[in-house]
């Protein structure tokens, strides 16, 4: 017979191996921007400030390193976009558009976070925040006091992102839920392009 201890070693080797321990959030922030050369996924934000709350959806598109598309379709029209080179921010109601650098514009939305290589760990300190629920979270603080984000919390499950919880300078706290993921899909570069309708004001910004 074998000794009581030894079996109970083996049963435990046995179970890590039928349940295997879910890796960390940054390990899988890694595999994630690593795994996808090219991302799109359905997306649900809710702002949250004094009291009040705003609600938002649309699609979010990436294509990396540096091109991303983020575009709103509810309760209104707008769309950013990211082609490596310029930032475009486009009101359609407003009939306005908005051009900047997007180097000195990165980090102004998570979609440019999204769509660098590793844009993140170049300008936020990451920490695990452990798991809630199917999610394990990583907590990102700004390396640098001037960030547009004073604190970014980021969910995954089976090395996707699922969730992302921001709080900008302005004491907006901000919740996007992504779904419908696909990665590697082929994306036309036109997807990250813009030119400014017919009629359309163009404003540079800083």
């Amino acid at each position: 017979m074998k000794p009581f201890f030894t079996m109970l070693a083996a049963a435990a080797i046995a179970a890590s191996l039928a349940v295997p321990a879910q890796a960390s959030a940054v390990a899988q922030l890694k595999a994630f921007v690593s795994g996808s050369k090219t991302l799109s996924a359905d997306f649900s934000q809710t702002v949250s400030n004094k009291g009040k709350r705003e609600e938002a959806s649309g699609r979010l598109e990436i294509a990396r390193p540096g091109k991303f598309r983020w575009e709103y379709s509810k309760p209104y029209s707008q769309l950013i976009v990211g082609d490596g080179k310029t930032l475009w921010i486009y009101d359609q109601d407003l009939a306005q558009a908005t051009r900047k650098a997007q180097g000195t514009a990165l980090g102004s939305s998570p979609a440019a976070l999204l769509a660098g290589s590793n844009e993140i760990e170049r300008s936020y300190k990451l920490n695990e925040a452990g798991k809630q629920g199917e999610l394990e979270w990583l907590a990102a603080s700004p390396k640098k006091q001037d960030n547009t984000f004073s604190a970014i919390r980021m969910g995954f499950k089976n090395n996707m992102l699922v969730e992302m919880q921001l709080t900008d300078s302005f004491g907006n706290d901000t919740r996007i839920v992504f779904s419908k993921p696909q990665q590697n899909a082929a994306l036309p570069a036109s997807r990250f392009a813009f030119v400014p309708p017919k009629g359309v004001d163009v404003v540079s910004g800083d």
